[in-house]
Formats: structure tokens, sequence, C-alpha cells
């Protein structure tokens, strides 16, 4: 499941998918902290892979980032 990298804190789906569709990320619903999607989660979103089976399972398979990252 995914954690903030700055309190571990363990984030609820709904959060997780917010974070998702954020353009300048999210702060942490415990410490207020900013995360921003991971290179290699934004990666797998921009190739295509937002469908319902992804939806599903982003929650287990999304990582977050203390800092915002590009992947061009």
């Amino acid at each position: 499941m995914v954690r903030c990298t700055n309190c571990d804190y363990k984030w609820k789906t709904k959060d997780v998918l917010a974070v998702g569709f954020a353009k300048h990320g999210k702060a942490c619903p415990n410490c207020g902290e900013k995360q921003y999607l991971s290179k290699d989660t934004q990666h797998y979103l921009s190739l295509g892979y937002v469908s319902l089976f992804f939806l599903l399972i982003m929650p287990f398979v999304v990582k977050l980032s203390d800092r915002e990252e590009h992947i061009w």
C-alpha cells in the first residue's frame, strides 16, 4: 500500500486516487508534507494503463516521492 515518504503514514485508496489526478501533488493527510507520484508511476500512467483494471490495482502499485519528478 502507498505510504508517505516523510511520516510513513498509510494512505487510503481515495487519497491515492486523488494524488493520481492532482497536477502538483497532494499534501499527506497525516503530516501535511506534499507528496507527488514517482517517476516510475508517472511513466506507467503515460503509457495508457489507465483502465478499470489499473484503477483497481492503483493503490498497490503507486509510489510516492517527496519532490516533483518529470518523466521527460
